[in-house]
């Protein structure tokens, strides 16, 4: 006769059977939903996703080529290419002080970075604390490894989106493990200002709490003459609990390439390198190849971009504030306007009248968190022509 505990084993559903409760209980990307209600209808204008409209410049395009055409198919260093991690390791150093080779580590993907940063250092039963609206994955990334994730959002008001630091402080409890910060911010374009910075490095140091940036939109700053928003590299020791994880993806138009980095502590290398031998092995060679000539050659594309995006950002801001019903503020950086609808509740069913009614492609609020709920995401990284359009489109909308 079986033991009951052995009927207790038994999976009582297919679902159960393929995957773990914490998998089954992560959330399906409503971005996604909505720009699958409208990918297929070449008539709407999408702008749903974080992606610039532009290709990658050909320069970078040719290292890439010219490598393949060497024939460098093969596997590379966990870490990446030595190439690859110097031209890094001096750009980080460039931009946020003294940094070495050997704390750089080349990842497939800035969603890589973070996903092998929090791998190491997030246990079950972990408490996770984000500042929220946010990023889907950044939320979801620590419940994959069972923690608990504790969200402190971001306030919307006369000034934008404004964050309360004593709140996030106060959330910063001793035994948290980790606090997740992405600034400049996907959705709202909230950028944390130096004060903030400082402040919650020396809390989190006291706590022994480590500091996870998601800087990828660090080089898509507005704030005056400023190349770079913000950073924890810029105030915190290299041995410091801080991982910045960062990407090509951005201020060099290389979404698709799938190619970020990482800067890490010394302490904490050894355990990314194991990680990313079980995760990817590497990245591919060509790939890297095309990130060393967008280092080395691409600081005119990184402040176009920004320049471009600045440019889009006024044009669609000062747009939409032409709309009755509609309550905008200027983002500080990142490509995105997150804006509040009068009367729009529910934004999901929001974005799917839009896509059906007004072949207009926006990202719903309540993607980003129960934070954004009543908020649209609009991303600005389009030409002139397809922002005007889309505006047109709104306006007779909201106007029916």
């Amino acid at each position: 006769m079986r033991s009951t505990t052995a009927l207790r084993a038994i999976p009582t559903s297919a679902a159960e059977a393929v995957a773990r409760e914490r998998i089954r209980s992560l959330r399906g990307s409503q971005i996604r939903e909505i720009a699958n209600a409208g990918m297929h209808d070449p008539d709407v204008l999408p702008f749903w996703f974080g992606e610039p409209d532009l290709v990658t410049p050909q320069f970078i395009r040719d290292a890439a080529i010219a490598s393949i055409a060497r024939g460098e198919t093969f596997y590379s260093q966990n870490f990446g290419i030595p190439e690859l991690r110097s031209e890094l390791a001096r750009y980080v150093t460039r931009l946020h002080g003294a940094t070495d080779d050997d704390a750089i580590a080349v990842t497939a993907s800035g969603m890589s970075a973070l996903m092998l940063t929090v791998q190491a250092l997030v246990s079950p039963g972990d408490r996770v604390v984000v500042v929220t609206p946010l990023w889907p994955n950044l939320v979801e990334i620590p419940k994959i490894f069972s923690a608990d994730v504790n969200c402190v959002p971001l306030q919307f008001g006369a000034n934008g989106w404004t964050l309360d630091l004593d709140r996030l402080l106060d959330a910063l409890t001793p035994g948290t493990r980790a606090l997740m910060v992405n600034a400049p911010n996907n959705p709202t374009g909230w950028t944390i200002d130096r004060a903030a910075q400082a402040a919650l490095l020396e809390h989190c140091d006291r706590l022994g709490i480590w500091i996870i940036a998601d800087d990828v939109y660090e080089r898509v700053f507005f704030d005056g003459d400023a190349s770079c928003a913000p950073s924890f590299l810029d105030l915190a020791d290299r041995d410091a609990r801080v991982v910045s994880t960062n990407s090509f993806s951005k201020a060099w138009l290389m979404t698709g390439w799938r190619l970020g980095w990482l800067v890490a502590p010394a302490e904490l290398m050894p355990e990314i390198g194991k990680l990313i031998e079980y995760n990817t092995s590497c990245s591919p060679m060509f790939v890297q190849r095309a990130g060393v000539t967008a280092i080395a050659d691409g600081e005119p594309t990184a402040l176009a971009t920004c320049a471009r995006l600045r440019h889009m950002r006024d044009r669609l801001v000062d747009a939409l504030r032409q709309l009755d019903g509609v309550d905008v503020a200027s983002p500080a950086g990142s490509m995105y306007a997150f804006f509040r609808i009068d009367g729009s509740r529910d934004s999901m069913a929001f974005c799917r009248r839009l896509v059906a009614e007004a072949r207009l492609g926006l990202a719903p609020g309540i993607a980003f968190g129960p934070e954004g709920e009543g908020f649209v995401r609009w991303c600005f990284a389009a030409s002139e022509a397809k922002l005007d359009e889309g505006v047109a489109r709104l306006r007779r909308f909201l106007a029916g």
